[in-house]
């Protein structure tokens, strides 16, 4: 078979539109040739290129008029914590304006509904619905501990030397006007249910459900990663605390602690809380297994060395 002439750069990198490539220069003879896939009408995706949704995202939007990636396609390209029992299903989830018809094409998974124009913003050249409107367009099929996941990261005020912001994603404010702009949206009594459980200061989807579970079972209200001042020069940062109770708790990712490096920093840390007269508590994924019973009868009985009685 002869070799297809080269499509005009950067076209061969990535999923493209039939209409993109005549006005790069390419012939429609080269865009009809059996090298190039056609995902969905419009679109055509070189040879060796993976064809996962991700990439298709831009594209798609392009030739789908009036319209923006959303729901679980926008849950992903945001990076959202949390789990979302769409974010694996095959096809883009794209909305429209209700005052036009739902997409309906190969490889799309339509949406339409009422959108405020600082709702949607551009991704990669692709058009997105905003985070906080994501936030709510994903809240129909998520449980509402999953969407305060959500809802705690978007509030997280930011580490500006690790990533490079100063603000939040969004506001309580501007999660709560997002609501009220949408009375009657499908999940929107989840949604706030859980805006009203969200708190600042998280800074992991495991901290913020180890913080519900410990919250359902009656436990205290604890400090969300506050500066603990332990003795003069010695502040830690305990991802939950009990400042009147003196424990502290520490969720251990899944990163095995065995270089020597980190040993030490583990340790150091203890001592600090120890010589303080605090109580570091520690909790791992399993602990919060079953709902997080293990957890509760750790941090539960840590308080209860420390002098606390329910009620």
């Amino acid at each position: 078979m002869k070799t297809p002439r080269p499509l005009p750069a950067p076209l061969g990198t990535a999923p493209f539109t039939f209409q993109e490539a005549v006005d790069a220069g390419a012939s429609r003879r080269r865009l009809k040739h059996r090298s190039l896939m056609v995902p969905s009408r419009g679109i055509r995706v070189p040879a060796g290129v993976p064809t996962e949704s991700p990439l298709l995202v831009r594209p798609l939007t392009i030739v789908t008029e009036f319209s923006a990636a959303s729901h679980a396609t926008a849950f992903r390209i945001w990076g959202f914590p949390g789990f979302h029992p769409g974010l694996h299903d095959p096809g883009v989830h794209i909305s429209r304006p209700d005052t036009m018809a739902i997409p309906r094409r190969r490889g799309v998974v339509g949406h339409v509904g009422q959108f405020f124009d600082d709702e949607i913003t551009e991704v990669d050249g692709a058009l997105v619905t905003t985070r906080a409107r994501t936030w709510l367009d994903c809240s129909r099929r998520m449980s509402i501990d999953e969407i305060t996941v959500v809802a705690d990261h978007l509030l997280r005020r930011p580490r500006p030397s690790f990533e490079g912001r100063s603000e939040p994603y969004a506001t309580i404010e501007e999660l709560a006007d997002m609501l009220d702009r949408h009375k009657g949206t499908p999940g929107i009594r989840k949604a706030r249910l859980a805006l009203e459980d969200a708190r600042v200061g998280a800074d992991s989807a495991p901290e913020t459900r180890l913080r519900l579970i410990l919250g359902r079972a009656g436990l205290p209200e604890p400090q969300l990663n506050a500066p603990t001042v332990l003795r003069p020069g010695v502040v830690r940062e305990p991802d939950l605390s009990y400042p009147e109770h003196r424990v502290a708790v520490e969720y251990e990712g899944e990163t095995v602690h065995s270089d020597a490096a980190q040993v030490v920093r583990d340790i150091a840390r203890e001592e600090d809380f120890a010589s303080a007269g605090w109580t570091s508590v520690r909790i791992s994924k399993s602990h919060l297994a079953k709902s997080g019973h293990a957890a509760v009868a750790k941090v539960r009985a840590a308080l209860y060395a420390h002098g606390w009685q329910p009620g």
